[in-house]
């Protein structure tokens, strides 16, 4: 492995595998989306640090929870709703609109990699979608601002107009299933590629961390770009330490 935080050299190095690779896989997490203004709720002072995820069974069992998910979401979306993507994103979308890659999985659900000008067709999600809505019986999608008009004006909880089931957001919460179709995906995307570079990760979130590990094995090769340290760095053939939009760009620029 090697391991550096020469800006330069990271650059070249990543440039290089880049140009030598065939097919490229591309793995997001929560790292890319911070430089848009995202806070990541597991990072010291996150959210996830001041109050407990909501676990999905009590989200079914409890109309208390219910009201307190859809609370919080209305809450941290005045922060997220205003992020827009970065350079980073960008140069995701560059590598995946160039067929480099042929595809990002990921597992944020703040739709920046589409916003980003990737076909959403192309986009992987592993822990769903934050900007609309599902009914968890029937899956009828749900707009928020309707959601969110009857919940802040009138107080009512959201119930699906198709089969009275109840409505949640369009993500994967702790204790619930994570979709097979994406996780199948996902797999065969691993297995498939000859270069998996995990961008803005910390790895630390199962199944989908094992996303690296599968292409791994699978003969590919496997490059970190995060902040942090990983549990998976010991694995990897090349880990940045850097800010992503600092070396993402500048190294698909002769790719």
């Amino acid at each position: 492995m090697q391991k550096t935080t020469d800006n330069p050299k990271n650059i070249e190095r990543l440039s290089n595998l880049l140009s030598a690779n065939k097919r490229l896989a591309i793995f997001t997490g929560a790292g890319i989306s911070t430089e848009s203004g995202i806070p990541d709720f597991r990072s010291p002072g996150g959210i996830w640090t001041k109050m407990a995820p909501i676990e999905f069974q009590d989200f079914l069992d409890s109309e208390e929870m219910r009201r307190e998910s859809w609370r919080r979401k209305f809450e941290v979306d005045k922060t997220i709703r205003r992020a827009r993507p970065n350079e980073g994103h960008y140069a995701v979308a560059e590598l995946v609109n160039s067929q480099k890659a042929t595809a990002v999985i990921t597992q944020n659900i703040d739709n920046l990699h589409q916003e980003s000008g990737i076909d959403p067709d192309r986009v992987i999600e592993l822990h769903g979608n934050g900007t609309y809505a599902k009914c968890l019986n029937c899956g009828a999608r749900e707009e928020l601002e309707i959601i969110k008009q009857a919940f802040l004006g009138r107080d009512e909880l959201p119930v699906c107009k198709f089969c009275g089931g109840h409505i949640k957001t369009a993500t994967i919460s702790f204790g619930q299933s994570m979709p097979e179709e994406p996780v199948r995906r996902a797999h065969e995307e691993a297995l498939a590629c000859d270069l998996l570079l995990v961008i803005g990760s910390s790895l630390v979130v199962y199944p989908a961390a094992d996303i690296p590990m599968i292409a791994k094995r699978n003969g590919a090769t496997l490059v970190i770009l995060n902040r942090e340290p990983t549990p998976l760095d010991s694995y990897a053939d090349l880990v940045i330490s850097e800010e992503i939009g600092e070396i993402l760009p500048p190294a698909i620029k002769n790719n």
